[in-house]
């Protein structure tokens, strides 16, 4: 076979390929709330709320089934004319402040809030004394007369102005 017979018999197999793969993408869109000011508003409130599925996505950003089961149930709130305060609320009653993106600080969340400065504070401190420790335990090497006087002088100090190490 020939390399032009081989492209006209594979143009039409990848023209087929893309338009199929163009089809399986087209699924992925959500449709459009019949309402513009409630898709608004339930933009504004998922971006606050954390994908209980995904853990690192907003509620928004998360395609996994369980966060549109969710964004359904807050449309729901909204259609009933529930505040937003109100829909926060019955999702942390619902499923804790882990829900939440920027959750309260009280002293069930303290570790959460404060644990990374503790973290960072401590691993300071630890650094700080180990750095100290090793400082302590450097020596200077035993040297004689001859090679303390060579590495004087290719330093370019005088040993007239250290004291000097008895060894």
């Amino acid at each position: 076979m020939t390399t032009a017979m081989t492209r006209r018999l594979l143009a039409p197999i990848a023209g087929l390929l893309l338009a199929a793969s163009l089809n399986l993408h087209a699924a992925d869109a959500t449709p459009m709330a019949e309402d513009p000011v409630v898709e608004a508003r339930l933009v504004t409130i998922s971006e606050e709320l954390r994908c209980l599925v995904c853990q690192n996505e907003s509620l928004a950003a998360s395609r996994a089934e369980l966060a549109n089961d969710l964004r359904e149930e807050v449309r729901k709130l909204i259609h009933q004319g529930k505040s937003d305060a109100d829909i926060r609320d019955y999702l942390v009653a619902r499923y804790g402040d882990f829900v939440l993106y920027r959750p309260p600080v009280k002293p069930t969340t303290w570790l959460l809030w404060f644990g990374p400065f503790a973290l960072l504070a401590g691993g300071a401190v630890g650094l700080i004394a180990y750095l100290r420790r090793r400082a302590g335990k450097v020596d200077a090497p035993d040297l004689t007369a001859d090679q303390r006087a060579a590495a004087e002088a290719l330093l370019g100090t005088d040993s007239s102005q250290r004291p000097k190490n008895d060894a």
